[in-house]
Protein backbone atom coordinates (compact mmCIF):
# COMPACT_ATOMS: atom_id res chain seq x y z
CA UNK A 1 0.00 0.00 0.00
CA UNK A 2 1.17 3.57 -1.48
CA UNK A 3 0.00 7.15 -0.47
CA UNK A 4 1.02 9.81 -3.33
CA UNK A 5 -0.04 13.47 -3.60
CA UNK A 6 -1.49 14.33 -7.03
CA UNK A 7 -0.86 17.01 -9.06
CA UNK A 8 -4.56 17.93 -7.65
CA UNK A 9 -2.86 18.93 -4.54
CA UNK A 10 -5.21 15.43 -3.23
CA UNK A 11 -3.57 12.26 -1.55
CA UNK A 12 -4.54 8.96 -3.11
CA UNK A 13 -4.35 5.32 -1.51
CA UNK A 14 -3.59 2.29 -2.73
CA UNK A 15 -4.20 -1.34 -2.33
CA UNK A 16 -3.68 -4.25 -4.14
CA UNK A 17 -4.73 -8.49 -2.85
CA UNK A 18 -4.88 -11.69 -4.61
CA UNK A 19 -8.74 -12.88 -4.90
CA UNK A 20 -8.81 -17.16 -4.67
CA UNK A 21 -8.02 -17.63 -8.48
CA UNK A 22 -4.75 -15.98 -8.12
CA UNK A 23 -5.91 -12.91 -9.90
CA UNK A 24 -4.38 -9.58 -8.65
CA UNK A 25 -6.63 -6.53 -7.99
CA UNK A 26 -6.39 -2.93 -7.21
CA UNK A 27 -8.19 -0.37 -5.39
CA UNK A 28 -7.27 2.99 -4.98
CA UNK A 29 -9.23 5.60 -3.43
CA UNK A 30 -8.29 10.04 -3.29
CA UNK A 31 -8.61 12.17 -0.25
CA UNK A 32 -8.10 15.66 0.29
CA UNK A 33 -6.33 15.26 3.35
CA UNK A 34 -3.24 12.44 4.06
CA UNK A 35 -4.84 11.64 7.02
CA UNK A 36 -8.20 10.53 5.55
CA UNK A 37 -5.64 8.65 2.73
CA UNK A 38 -3.75 6.75 6.21
CA UNK A 39 -6.66 5.73 8.04
CA UNK A 40 -8.35 4.36 4.85
CA UNK A 41 -5.26 2.82 4.49
CA UNK A 42 -4.84 1.28 7.79
CA UNK A 43 -8.38 -0.02 7.30
CA UNK A 44 -7.81 -1.82 4.30
CA UNK A 45 -4.68 -3.25 6.01
CA UNK A 46 -6.63 -4.78 8.80
CA UNK A 47 -9.14 -6.08 6.39
CA UNK A 48 -6.08 -7.56 4.30
CA UNK A 49 -4.70 -9.59 7.27
CA UNK A 50 -7.84 -10.91 7.77
CA UNK A 51 -8.24 -11.91 4.48
CA UNK A 52 -11.66 -10.57 3.97
CA UNK A 53 -10.64 -8.14 1.18
CA UNK A 54 -12.40 -9.59 -1.79
CA UNK A 55 -13.55 -8.21 -5.15
CA UNK A 56 -17.05 -9.26 -4.59
CA UNK A 57 -17.31 -6.73 -1.72
CA UNK A 58 -17.89 -4.32 -4.57
CA UNK A 59 -21.05 -5.58 -5.59
CA UNK A 60 -24.32 -4.15 -4.95
CA UNK A 61 -26.33 -5.83 -1.96
CA UNK A 62 -28.80 -6.16 -3.67
CA UNK A 63 -27.39 -8.04 -6.92
CA UNK A 64 -24.53 -9.92 -4.22
CA UNK A 65 -28.08 -11.68 -2.67
CA UNK A 66 -29.20 -12.79 -5.88
CA UNK A 67 -25.81 -13.61 -7.17
CA UNK A 68 -25.45 -15.95 -3.32
CA UNK A 69 -29.14 -17.27 -4.20
CA UNK A 70 -28.51 -18.20 -7.28
CA UNK A 71 -25.11 -20.49 -6.64
CA UNK A 72 -26.24 -21.78 -3.22
CA UNK A 73 -29.94 -22.11 -2.60
CA UNK A 74 -31.77 -21.61 -6.01
CA UNK A 75 -31.01 -25.45 -6.97
CA UNK A 76 -32.64 -27.10 -3.34
CA UNK A 77 -35.84 -24.84 -2.83
CA UNK A 78 -39.35 -25.60 -4.45
CA UNK A 79 -40.79 -22.93 -6.56
CA UNK A 80 -42.80 -21.02 -3.85
CA UNK A 81 -39.46 -20.55 -1.99
CA UNK A 82 -37.91 -19.40 -4.84
CA UNK A 83 -40.91 -17.05 -5.54
CA UNK A 84 -39.85 -15.17 -2.08
CA UNK A 85 -36.30 -15.21 -2.92
CA UNK A 86 -37.30 -13.23 -6.05
CA UNK A 87 -39.70 -10.62 -3.79
CA UNK A 88 -36.85 -10.47 -1.37
CA UNK A 89 -34.29 -9.30 -4.11
CA UNK A 90 -37.28 -6.84 -5.75
CA UNK A 91 -37.33 -5.42 -2.09
CA UNK A 92 -33.63 -5.10 -2.32
CA UNK A 93 -33.65 -3.38 -4.95
CA UNK A 94 -36.38 -0.95 -4.65
CA UNK A 95 -36.09 -0.04 -0.56
CA UNK A 96 -32.37 0.13 -0.24
CA UNK A 97 -29.65 2.39 -1.76
CA UNK A 98 -26.93 1.24 -4.35
CA UNK A 99 -24.57 -0.02 -1.68
CA UNK A 100 -21.95 -2.62 -2.41
CA UNK A 101 -22.22 -5.34 0.03
CA UNK A 102 -18.38 -4.37 1.33
CA UNK A 103 -19.44 -0.90 1.98
CA UNK A 104 -22.95 -1.88 4.47
CA UNK A 105 -23.11 -0.83 7.87
CA UNK A 106 -25.49 -1.49 10.51
CA UNK A 107 -26.75 2.13 10.05
CA UNK A 108 -27.32 1.23 6.11
CA UNK A 109 -29.02 -1.73 6.84
CA UNK A 110 -31.34 -0.40 9.51
CA UNK A 111 -32.61 2.48 7.18
CA UNK A 112 -33.61 -0.31 5.00
CA UNK A 113 -35.56 -1.94 7.02
CA UNK A 114 -37.19 1.36 8.73
CA UNK A 115 -38.27 2.01 5.03
CA UNK A 116 -39.48 -1.23 3.65
CA UNK A 117 -41.14 -2.39 7.23
CA UNK A 118 -43.36 0.68 7.62
CA UNK A 119 -45.69 -0.91 4.84
CA UNK A 120 -45.17 -4.60 5.61
CA UNK A 121 -46.62 -7.40 8.21
CA UNK A 122 -44.04 -9.13 10.19
CA UNK A 123 -44.01 -12.37 8.92
CA UNK A 124 -42.87 -11.02 5.48
CA UNK A 125 -40.52 -8.64 7.28
CA UNK A 126 -39.14 -11.40 9.42
CA UNK A 127 -38.96 -14.01 6.43
CA UNK A 128 -37.18 -11.28 4.83
CA UNK A 129 -34.83 -10.42 7.63
CA UNK A 130 -34.03 -14.51 7.81
CA UNK A 131 -32.64 -15.16 4.11
CA UNK A 132 -31.12 -11.08 4.10
CA UNK A 133 -29.27 -12.03 7.44
CA UNK A 134 -28.62 -16.62 5.85
CA UNK A 135 -26.36 -14.52 2.64
CA UNK A 136 -24.55 -11.89 4.77
CA UNK A 137 -23.48 -14.96 7.37
CA UNK A 138 -21.98 -16.77 4.15
CA UNK A 139 -20.57 -13.33 2.74
CA UNK A 140 -18.44 -13.03 6.09
CA UNK A 141 -17.93 -16.58 5.98
CA UNK A 142 -16.42 -16.50 2.04
CA UNK A 143 -14.39 -13.61 3.17
CA UNK A 144 -16.22 -11.01 0.97
CA UNK A 145 -17.35 -8.76 3.93
CA UNK A 146 -15.40 -7.78 7.25
CA UNK A 147 -18.53 -8.04 9.49
CA UNK A 148 -21.56 -9.14 9.89
CA UNK A 149 -24.14 -6.05 9.87
CA UNK A 150 -27.30 -7.72 10.39
CA UNK A 151 -26.96 -9.27 13.74
CA UNK A 152 -28.61 -7.37 16.45
CA UNK A 153 -30.80 -5.30 14.07
CA UNK A 154 -34.46 -5.04 15.12
CA UNK A 155 -36.96 -5.91 12.85
CA UNK A 156 -39.46 -2.88 12.01
CA UNK A 157 -42.55 -3.75 10.56
CA UNK A 158 -46.60 -2.34 10.26
CA UNK A 159 -49.27 -3.05 13.22
CA UNK A 160 -51.47 -2.73 10.39
CA UNK A 161 -50.57 -4.71 7.70
CA UNK A 162 -49.70 -7.44 9.90
CA UNK A 163 -53.00 -9.64 9.87
CA UNK A 164 -53.37 -11.96 13.32
CA UNK A 165 -53.03 -15.51 12.64
CA UNK A 166 -56.28 -17.33 14.00
CA UNK A 167 -56.50 -20.71 15.35
CA UNK A 168 -59.44 -22.79 16.94
CA UNK A 169 -59.52 -22.98 20.51
CA UNK A 170 -60.34 -26.39 21.91
CA UNK A 171 -63.62 -26.32 21.59
CA UNK A 172 -64.21 -24.69 18.05
CA UNK A 173 -61.60 -27.43 17.14
CA UNK A 174 -64.26 -30.19 18.40
CA UNK A 175 -66.92 -28.35 16.62
CA UNK A 176 -65.17 -28.56 13.43
CA UNK A 177 -64.11 -31.99 13.59
CA UNK A 178 -67.25 -33.31 14.66
CA UNK A 179 -69.11 -31.66 11.78
CA UNK A 180 -66.55 -32.84 9.23
CA UNK A 181 -67.22 -36.19 10.44
CA UNK A 182 -70.73 -36.44 10.26
CA UNK A 183 -70.66 -35.00 6.69
CA UNK A 184 -67.73 -36.79 5.21
CA UNK A 185 -68.39 -37.91 1.81
CA UNK A 186 -65.28 -40.55 0.40
CA UNK A 187 -66.48 -39.21 -3.05
CA UNK A 188 -65.16 -35.62 -2.24
CA UNK A 189 -61.67 -35.66 -0.04
CA UNK A 190 -61.29 -31.87 0.49
CA UNK A 191 -63.03 -33.31 4.43
CA UNK A 192 -60.48 -35.50 4.93
CA UNK A 193 -57.57 -33.35 3.97
CA UNK A 194 -58.74 -30.78 6.46
CA UNK A 195 -58.83 -33.80 9.22
CA UNK A 196 -55.42 -35.00 8.27
CA UNK A 197 -54.12 -31.52 8.66
CA UNK A 198 -56.06 -31.24 12.38
CA UNK A 199 -54.35 -34.80 13.20
CA UNK A 200 -50.76 -34.19 12.03
CA UNK A 201 -50.28 -30.45 11.68
CA UNK A 202 -48.62 -31.37 8.21
CA UNK A 203 -48.44 -29.03 5.37
CA UNK A 204 -51.12 -28.68 2.42
CA UNK A 205 -48.64 -29.96 0.13
CA UNK A 206 -46.84 -32.98 2.34
CA UNK A 207 -51.51 -33.87 2.82
CA UNK A 208 -51.82 -33.76 -1.33
CA UNK A 209 -48.97 -35.93 -1.78
CA UNK A 210 -49.76 -38.87 0.48
CA UNK A 211 -50.06 -42.08 -1.05
CA UNK A 212 -51.07 -45.27 0.83
CA UNK A 213 -47.26 -46.96 1.28
CA UNK A 214 -46.74 -43.68 3.42
CA UNK A 215 -49.87 -44.96 5.95
CA UNK A 216 -48.88 -47.60 8.30
CA UNK A 217 -51.58 -48.84 9.98
CA UNK A 218 -49.42 -51.38 12.28
CA UNK A 219 -47.41 -48.62 13.63
CA UNK A 220 -49.77 -45.78 13.26
CA UNK A 221 -47.59 -43.71 11.83
CA UNK A 222 -47.74 -41.57 8.80
CA UNK A 223 -44.57 -41.11 6.81
CA UNK A 224 -43.70 -37.77 5.07
CA UNK A 225 -40.97 -38.04 2.15
CA UNK A 226 -42.52 -36.09 -0.66
CA UNK A 227 -44.85 -33.39 -1.23
CA UNK A 228 -46.99 -32.40 -4.23
CA UNK A 229 -47.17 -29.32 -6.66
CA UNK A 230 -50.53 -27.58 -6.74
CA UNK A 231 -49.44 -25.43 -9.97
CA UNK A 232 -47.77 -28.87 -11.69
CA UNK A 233 -50.29 -31.54 -9.91
CA UNK A 234 -46.72 -33.22 -9.71
CA UNK A 235 -45.08 -34.92 -6.91
CA UNK A 236 -42.13 -32.91 -5.86
CA UNK A 237 -39.35 -33.17 -2.77
CA UNK A 238 -40.18 -31.95 0.28
CA UNK A 239 -39.49 -28.11 1.34
CA UNK A 240 -36.23 -28.60 2.81
CA UNK A 241 -34.68 -32.46 4.82
CA UNK A 242 -35.99 -32.06 8.14
CA UNK A 243 -39.57 -31.99 6.24
CA UNK A 244 -39.16 -35.29 5.51
CA UNK A 245 -40.51 -37.37 8.84
CA UNK A 246 -42.47 -39.64 10.48
CA UNK A 247 -45.52 -38.63 12.37
CA UNK A 248 -47.51 -40.53 14.81
CA UNK A 249 -51.35 -40.69 14.51
CA UNK A 250 -54.17 -42.25 16.27
CA UNK A 251 -57.07 -45.01 15.11
CA UNK A 252 -59.97 -42.04 14.47
CA UNK A 253 -57.53 -40.94 11.57
CA UNK A 254 -56.75 -44.36 10.59
CA UNK A 255 -60.40 -45.37 10.42
CA UNK A 256 -61.09 -42.00 8.39
CA UNK A 257 -58.22 -42.43 6.07
CA UNK A 258 -59.76 -45.84 5.14
CA UNK A 259 -62.78 -44.91 4.57
CA UNK A 260 -61.33 -43.61 1.05
CA UNK A 261 -58.75 -47.25 0.44
CA UNK A 262 -60.49 -48.29 -2.53
CA UNK A 263 -59.96 -52.67 -3.18
CA UNK A 264 -56.79 -52.30 -6.12
CA UNK A 265 -55.16 -49.39 -3.90
CA UNK A 266 -51.85 -50.19 -3.93
CA UNK A 267 -48.51 -48.80 -1.90
CA UNK A 268 -48.26 -45.73 -4.84
CA UNK A 269 -52.10 -45.10 -4.85
CA UNK A 270 -52.78 -41.50 -3.83
CA UNK A 271 -55.01 -40.90 -0.53
CA UNK A 272 -57.32 -38.02 -1.72
CA UNK A 273 -58.00 -38.99 -5.14
CA UNK A 274 -61.52 -37.83 -5.68
CA UNK A 275 -64.41 -39.13 -7.87
CA UNK A 276 -63.05 -37.31 -10.56
CA UNK A 277 -59.54 -38.89 -10.50
CA UNK A 278 -57.80 -35.84 -8.95
CA UNK A 279 -56.48 -34.74 -5.50
CA UNK A 280 -58.43 -31.42 -4.36
CA UNK A 281 -56.33 -28.02 -4.99
CA UNK A 282 -55.86 -25.43 -2.46
CA UNK A 283 -58.43 -23.14 -3.78
CA UNK A 284 -61.03 -26.26 -3.60
CA UNK A 285 -59.91 -27.36 0.09
CA UNK A 286 -60.30 -23.40 0.94
CA UNK A 287 -63.75 -23.11 -0.07
CA UNK A 288 -64.58 -26.43 1.54
CA UNK A 289 -62.96 -25.40 4.94
CA UNK A 290 -64.83 -21.69 4.89
CA UNK A 291 -68.14 -23.44 4.33
CA UNK A 292 -67.49 -25.93 7.17
CA UNK A 293 -66.88 -23.17 9.21
CA UNK A 294 -69.81 -21.67 7.94
CA UNK A 295 -72.24 -24.20 9.01
CA UNK A 296 -71.00 -24.44 12.00
CA UNK A 297 -71.38 -20.56 12.82
CA UNK A 298 -67.53 -19.80 13.13
CA UNK A 299 -66.77 -16.65 11.69
CA UNK A 300 -63.05 -16.77 11.28
CA UNK A 301 -62.39 -14.27 8.51
CA UNK A 302 -58.33 -15.33 8.18
CA UNK A 303 -58.80 -18.80 8.61
CA UNK A 304 -57.07 -20.56 6.28
CA UNK A 305 -56.13 -24.28 5.54
CA UNK A 306 -52.57 -23.63 6.96
CA UNK A 307 -54.17 -21.85 9.70
CA UNK A 308 -54.73 -25.83 10.85
CA UNK A 309 -51.10 -26.33 11.40
CA UNK A 310 -51.27 -23.46 13.78
CA UNK A 311 -54.49 -25.05 15.71
CA UNK A 312 -52.51 -28.39 16.12
CA UNK A 313 -49.46 -26.46 17.69
CA UNK A 314 -52.31 -24.64 19.53
CA UNK A 315 -53.51 -27.93 20.78
CA UNK A 316 -50.14 -29.75 21.47
CA UNK A 317 -49.47 -26.77 23.66
CA UNK A 318 -52.41 -26.39 25.55
CA UNK A 319 -52.00 -30.25 26.57
CA UNK A 320 -47.99 -29.20 27.63
CA UNK A 321 -46.41 -31.32 24.61
CA UNK A 322 -42.37 -30.07 25.01
CA UNK A 323 -41.90 -27.73 22.46
CA UNK A 324 -39.01 -29.86 20.78
CA UNK A 325 -41.64 -32.47 19.92
CA UNK A 326 -43.76 -29.95 18.16
CA UNK A 327 -41.33 -28.92 16.27
CA UNK A 328 -39.69 -32.83 15.10
CA UNK A 329 -43.36 -33.30 14.38
CA UNK A 330 -44.00 -30.42 11.79
CA UNK A 331 -40.80 -30.67 10.39
CA UNK A 332 -38.68 -28.00 11.50
CA UNK A 333 -34.64 -28.13 11.24
CA UNK A 334 -34.60 -27.25 14.71
CA UNK A 335 -36.60 -25.58 17.66
CA UNK A 336 -35.72 -22.22 17.10
CA UNK A 337 -37.56 -22.10 13.78
CA UNK A 338 -40.68 -23.17 15.76
CA UNK A 339 -40.17 -20.67 18.69
CA UNK A 340 -40.13 -18.18 15.74
CA UNK A 341 -42.95 -18.63 14.03
CA UNK A 342 -45.46 -19.91 16.93
CA UNK A 343 -44.05 -17.22 19.26
CA UNK A 344 -47.48 -15.94 19.52
CA UNK A 345 -49.01 -19.23 20.45
CA UNK A 346 -46.29 -19.45 23.18
CA UNK A 347 -46.52 -16.47 24.77
CA UNK A 348 -49.95 -16.70 24.83
CA UNK A 349 -49.94 -20.52 26.71
CA UNK A 350 -46.89 -18.83 28.88
CA UNK A 351 -49.21 -16.54 30.51
CA UNK A 352 -51.70 -19.26 31.09
CA UNK A 353 -49.14 -21.10 32.66
CA UNK A 354 -47.72 -18.24 34.98
CA UNK A 355 -49.93 -19.26 37.88
CA UNK A 356 -49.31 -22.67 37.98
CA UNK A 357 -45.52 -22.21 37.59
CA UNK A 358 -45.84 -19.83 40.68
CA UNK A 359 -47.82 -22.39 42.74
CA UNK A 360 -45.37 -24.85 41.90
CA UNK A 361 -42.36 -22.60 43.11
CA UNK A 362 -44.26 -22.02 46.51
CA UNK A 363 -44.41 -25.41 46.87
CA UNK A 364 -40.26 -25.82 46.82
CA UNK A 365 -40.33 -24.37 50.43
CA UNK A 366 -41.61 -26.94 52.76
CA UNK A 367 -43.07 -24.32 54.99
CA UNK A 368 -45.33 -23.47 52.27
CA UNK A 369 -46.23 -26.90 52.18
CA UNK A 370 -47.23 -26.97 55.76
CA UNK A 371 -49.81 -24.04 55.46
CA UNK A 372 -51.64 -25.57 52.34
CA UNK A 373 -52.04 -29.00 53.77
CA UNK A 374 -53.79 -26.74 56.74
CA UNK A 375 -56.12 -25.08 54.60
CA UNK A 376 -57.65 -28.01 53.21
Amino acid sequence: MTITKLKTGRYQARVTWYDGSGKRINRKKSFDHKAEAAKWELEMNTLKQQGALSVRSEEVFAEYFWSWYERYKEASVGERTQRTYLTAYHALQEYMAPIPIGKMTRRDYRTFMVKYGRNHSKATVTKFNALYHACVKDAVMDGDIAKDFIRTTDVVFSNAKTRKIEYLSIAEMHQLVAYLISSCNPHFTSKYMILTAIYTGARLGEIQGLTWGNVNEVEMTITIDHSYADETRQIKTTKNDSSNRVIRINHDLIRLLNQLKKPLSGAKSMVFLNQYGTIPTSAAVNKTLRESLAAINLNKRGFHFHSLRHTHVAYLLSHNVPLYVIAKRLGHADISTTSRVYSYLIDEFREKTDNQIEMILDEANPNNLHSHNQLR
